[in-house]
């Protein structure tokens, strides 16, 4: 049999965490990408420079109603844009959006 493994002890020492407005936002944006469809759609956006709503409920098993609702979100986020173009509506990835995002994961 192997060695086991030392276990790791908590760390009970007292934190004092000061406020972060950095949080927040992380928290924004994480919850807009923290739905599989959603994930899915910003990953269709990244690699087009637009896309308009039938296409993306073209490559999602999902109702067009449900897939507005997560590009609803999306855009409240800021990750998303959408432009209306007719009666259509062109979304595209925001890429300052997503490169703050990156950055305040990278920052945990």
């Amino acid at each position: 049999m192997g060695k086991k493994a030392a276990k790791k002890k908590c760390d009970s020492a007292t934190v004092k965490l000061v406020p972060d407005a950095s949080a927040d936002e992380l928290a924004r944006l994480a919850w807009a990408i923290a739905h599989p469809a959603r994930v899915q759609i910003v990953r269709l956006l990244i690699g087009r420079e637009a896309c308009m709503c039938g296409e993306i409920v073209s490559c999602l098993p999902l109702a067009q109603s449900t897939v507005s609702q997560h590009l609803k979100i999306l855009k409240e986020s800021g990750l998303v844009q959408g432009e209306v173009d007719g009666p259509k509506v062109c979304y595209c990835i925001n890429a300052n959006r997503l490169a703050k995002l990156k950055q305040l994961v990278d920052g945990l």
